[in-house]
């Protein structure tokens, strides 16, 4: 007999995504469709996003038949170990796992794989650990390339319009999609920056100047505004990187609170993700540019399928074997398509998709 480890260790050394794992009969540890329960740790409650992710996860579960355990750990990495050591400890089936910091989770997954529980590292990847067993996310640095070529087109940048000021940001240090969204943006936006048709006028370009912890947009908030302070008193702002549609809110307000926002000191383009509620509403009303949208939906619904296959022995469908290195392993993954949404198209791609209705968008 063989437990759940042991089939994981099968699947992920598979060298061919049709590999199907045969089952001893009354294989211990295996858990049919329409049984089990499953784990699911979400990082925040403070942001719309990992909200409908929650729910969505849990009613894609429950639809196969499983019970779900969903905790949130509102940002405190201590708190989401603790969360899942319970989860551990009540012996859940899997873990479908979004970590704060995603650095933090070795000793606690160390005891998962201990007790036989297959882990799914969820849009966020788990570092340093070889007890993550896979992946579940978006192509992130498309969502940097995405974010970078509306700030091209909106500027003219290929048609040699410029120079332009620009003030670049980052997402949480310790979270690994950070580097991707940032590497994406940049691979487009350097050559301009290296032709001096971009500017940084603060000169905060390192990661260690321009990151903003735990994604907070108050935090964002504080440091445009020491920008705008200290190197905008006689030039204005022309594009802002935002990798998020929070961090996004809170720039847009420092923005207004110096004055820009009026029809002769209009807002400079502000890019997002997450095509949160409020953020399309922004971008209805003129002041934040564009959103990144990552269907939650089929994130969750991946997420779910995935644990699915993995309790019934079955090969887990993946996109990216090799591409996601977390220090230890490459952990294989499957990764979802975002798409770019502005004024232009946010109906045909947000109501179209029945992701919000009109009355939300009100």
């Amino acid at each position: 007999m063989r437990n759940r480890r042991a089939v994981l260790a099968a699947l992920a050394g598979a060298t061919s995504l049709a590999l199907t794992v045969s089952a001893c009969g009354g294989s211990e540890g295996e858990v049919a469709s329409g049984g089990g329960t499953i784990g699911i740790a979400m990082p925040t409650r403070a942001s719309e996003r990992w909200l409908t992710d929650g729910k969505s996860v849990v009613e894609d579960l429950k639809a196969k038949g499983y019970k779900t355990e969903l905790v949130y750990g509102d940002d405190d990495p201590k708190a989401q170990v603790a969360q899942i050591e319970k989860l551990v400890e009540q012996r859940v089936d899997a873990l479908i796992v979004a970590a704060i910091d995603n650095k933090s989770l070795g000793g606690v997954l160390k005891q998962a794989a201990a007790a036989d529980i297959p882990v799914i590292s969820y849009d966020r990847l788990i570092l340093g650990t070889k007890n993550v067993d896979y992946y579940v996310s978006f192509d992130n640095e498309q969502v940097g390339r995405l974010q970078a070529r509306h700030i091209i087109d909106k500027l003219g940048l290929e048609d040699g319009k410029g120079p332009f000021n620009i003030e670049l940001f980052a997402g949480s240090p310790d979270d690994n999609n950070t580097k991707f969204f940032f590497d994406g943006a940049m691979h487009l936006l350097q050559p301009y920056l290296d032709n001096k048709q971009l500017v940084v006028r603060s000169g905060e370009t390192d990661m260690d100047q321009i990151t903003t912890l735990r994604w907070d947009g108050p935090t964002a908030q504080k440091r445009m505004t020491k920008v705008l302070a200290e190197s905008y008193r006689t030039e204005k702002v022309d594009a802002v990187l935002s990798p998020y549609d929070g961090i996004s809110i809170g720039v847009i307000n420092a923005l207004k609170a110096d004055g820009y926002g009026t029809a002769g000191n209009p807002l400079p383009v502000i890019t997002g993700q997450d095509a949160e509620l409020a953020s399309v509403k922004s971008i209805i009303a003129g002041e934040q540019s564009q959103t990144i949208y990552k269907d939650l939906r089929q994130l969750a619904e991946r997420a779910a399928e995935m644990a699915d296959d993995i309790l019934n022995g079955d090969t887990p469908e993946l996109n990216n074997r090799r591409a996601y290195k977390n220090g230890v392993k490459a952990v294989p993954a499957y990764l979802l398509q975002p798409i770019s949404v502005d004024k232009s198209n946010y109906e045909y791609i947000l109501l179209g998709s029945d992701y919000y209705t009109a009355e939300d968008l009100k």
